[in-house]
């Protein structure tokens, strides 16, 4: 009886042991893939309009409240070869006027969105927001039927 709990004892210290060293080996692993990794950096440099790539990225902003909108105009500037990279709606539904808006501080990135929308430069504002990863915002305004993708319509 004795020699049964001695080795049911011993079994379950070495369970013990095997299971304490894969624990070890888990968090060296974790230590050394974190000492040696790097990681990136979150924060954007002091001109943002230098993180922009070859590929203008845009959001689309429904200004008008009139349903469907946005998403027919992400269909159009992704066949113009602009990234779409988030669509809703505006803070509010009485935009008048259709507007670009840079906002990295790289006006001629806006100005192409516009150009491809058939805006003049006038609709091209700034208004530059650091937290944003996105070149420019399309804001669609009650004049939306004078406007490609919907002039036609």
């Amino acid at each position: 009886m004795a020699s049964q709990r001695t080795g049911l004892g011993t079994v379950l210290f070495n369970l013990m042991l095997v299971v304490l060293g894969l624990v070890v080996v888990v968090l060296l692993y974790a230590f050394v893939s974190s000492s040696f990794t790097s990681t990136p950096d979150p924060t954007r440099d002091a001109n943002p309009g230098d993180l922009v790539g070859d590929i203008i990225q845009v959001e689309v902003r429904n200004g008008c409240g009139v349903t469907g909108l946005a998403a027919e105009m992400t269909q159009f500037l992704r066949g113009e070869g602009f990234d779409v990279v988030e669509v809703g709606d505006y803070t509010s539904f009485n935009e008048p006027k259709t507007l670009v808006i840079d906002r990295v501080g790289n006006l001629e990135a806006a100005r192409q969105v516009a150009a491809s929308l058939g805006l003049p430069e006038d609709r091209v504002i700034q208004d530059i927001r650091q937290d944003y990863f996105l070149d420019a915002s399309v804001v669609i305004g009650q004049d939306y039927a004078t406007i490609p993708p919907f002039a036609g319509d």
